[in-house]
């Protein structure tokens, strides 16, 4: 008798049997996988998390490692009217705290040559030939440098034509070209020729090549540079200022030598007294310490949200139902910590204030950082900081940034955990390994689980048809029996 389910032949729920059978040996197993699996994932987002609060406290000290940040000089521009600043200012990091008086007398400009009216012989239309039959070239050059550009005119070329040849030529050192149409009969339309290029000297020269008579309508010169066609509407010049007094020249509206290190780009001319003179605005220079106190307390910040969060990660529950942190009593958090509270608690020789604790930063006993608010003898946290900031305002620099300022010290330590060969890229390639292998044996352990139903199932399939068998023996003997006696 062949049997092909488990259980038709006894009548027996044997399937159900070796479901149990197999949940009995395999349920244990899998949640041990399952709860292994969980211990590394947390501890896997738990390095993750520790590296991404690292890097946010790195960035925190690399602005304290840059000049720009630790020295910066800040402008404040004090106008005769607050409705118009004639200049804007940029003072580096070496700048000299001061105030200055500047006033703008001119803006720096550039060529501008226009062809003449129609009733001085100039264009009636846009669509005017500039040169009737053949070709001729047409020479652009920069006074100061002697940089040019030619190009070919073929005839019958017109002015908007020739507007955009100029204009989209690859050799153009910044000549624009337009074309205005007056509407009027003796206006007629005119091209307008402007240099980028300004500042004394740097005058744009239009040369007739070739000499044809045609182009001179459209030529300063002719190709010796002794003949006057067209004349500037307006020459280039320099930009001039008046720095206490003195007068200044700048080829371009940025001045950015006339003081040592304090450069200023001016956007308009100064307001005029009753004289005629330009009234100068004050520029007052100084210390950025606003800027530079945000920069320490996003320091102190940063690494307030480092601390909480290794002390977070860390823990131990305080109760036997409070769940313990993925990184409970693990040693490289543990150190992590106290070498941080170490570093940041330092000398630095370089500085002459020496410490954090001498800027107003001070180490609280829960191992966090705070600009101290109480008097312990030497004035209050906010008070040392604010008396650094006003009297030894470069030396914060040195406190942070030289080679055993604070800033390099952290810096050179917290890389070692997260550049890319660090200490927590290690530590998650060793977990993530931890997993896979998880991974892997339960996939064996399910391999094997299927094996063992499989043996089940045939060690219950021959019961199942020995009793089948036995019970169909049975059924024929009991009716031979019955047969026998006369039923």
């Amino acid at each position: 008798m062949s049997i092909q389910s488990l259980g038709v032949g006894s009548g027996l729920d044997l399937e159900s049997l070796v479901q149990q059978l197999v949940a009995v040996e395999r349920e244990p197993r899998i949640e041990r996988f399952s709860r292994q699996e969980q211990t590394f994932e947390a501890e896997l987002s738990a390095v993750g998390q520790v590296k991404s609060k690292l890097s946010e406290f790195e960035d925190a000290i690399q602005a304290l490692r840059d000049a720009d940040n630790l020295l910066g000089r800040t402008p404040d521009i004090i106008n005769p009217s607050e409705d118009f600043s004639p200049f804007t200012a940029s003072p580096n990091n070496q700048a000299v705290p001061g105030t200055y008086q500047i006033a703008i007398a001119s803006l720096a400009t550039s060529t501008r040559i226009l062809t003449a009216d129609a009733a001085s012989g100039g264009f009636t239309s846009s669509d005017d030939v500039v040169l009737s039959a053949g070709s001729a070239d047409l020479t652009f050059r920069n006074g100061a440098d002697g940089e040019e550009f030619t190009i070919t005119i073929e005839g019958g070329t017109t002015l908007s034509q020739l507007r955009d040849q100029i204009n989209d030529d690859e050799n153009n050192f910044g000549v624009n070209v337009n074309v205005i149409n007056t509407n009027t009969e003796d206006g007629g339309t005119r091209l307008v020729f402007t240099s980028e290029k300004t500042g004394t000297g740097n005058d744009l020269t239009i040369i007739n090549t070739n000499n044809n008579a045609q182009l001179n309508a459209i030529s300063t010169t002719n190709s010796a540079g002794t003949a006057t066609y067209l004349t500037p509407a307006e020459t280039a010049a320099n930009a001039v200022a008046f720095i206490d007094g003195i007068q200044v020249e700048s080829e371009t509206n940025n001045f950015s030598n006339s003081l040592e290190n304090i450069s200023f780009t001016a956007d308009g001319i100064s307001e005029i007294d009753a004289t005629g003179n330009p009234i100068a605005s004050t520029l007052n220079v100084g210390f950025d310490k606003d800027g530079l106190r945000e920069n320490i307390q996003t320091f102190v910040d940063k690494f307030n949200e480092l601390v909480d969060e290794l002390t977070q990660l860390s823990a131990y529950g305080l109760t036997d139902e409070d769940p313990d942190g993925p990184l409970a009593g693990d040693s490289t958090v543990r150190g992590l910590l106290a070498n941080l509270s170490n570093l940041v608690s330092r000398s630095v020789e370089e500085s002459e204030i020496g410490s954090l604790f001498s800027l107003g930063i001070e180490l609280n006993t829960d191992g966090r950082l705070e600009i101290g608010s109480t008097n312990i003898g030497a004035g209050t946290g906010s008070q040392r900081l604010d008396d650094a900031l006003e009297n030894n305002f470069d030396d914060i620099a040195n406190l942070f940034n030289s080679e055993g300022g604070i800033a390099n010290i952290l810096l050179t330590y917290t890389e070692e955990f997260t550049r890319s060969t660090g200490i927590l890229s290690s530590r998650e390639d060793s977990i993530e390994v931890q997993i896979q292998d998880l991974q892997d044996n339960r996939e064996a352990f399910e391999r094997r689980m299927e094996d063992f139903e499989e043996t089940l199932r045939a060690r219950y399939l021959a019961l199942d048809t020995t009793v089948a068998n036995l019970q169909s023996t049975g059924d024929a003997l009991f009716a031979a029996l019955s047969g026998a006696t006369g039923g």
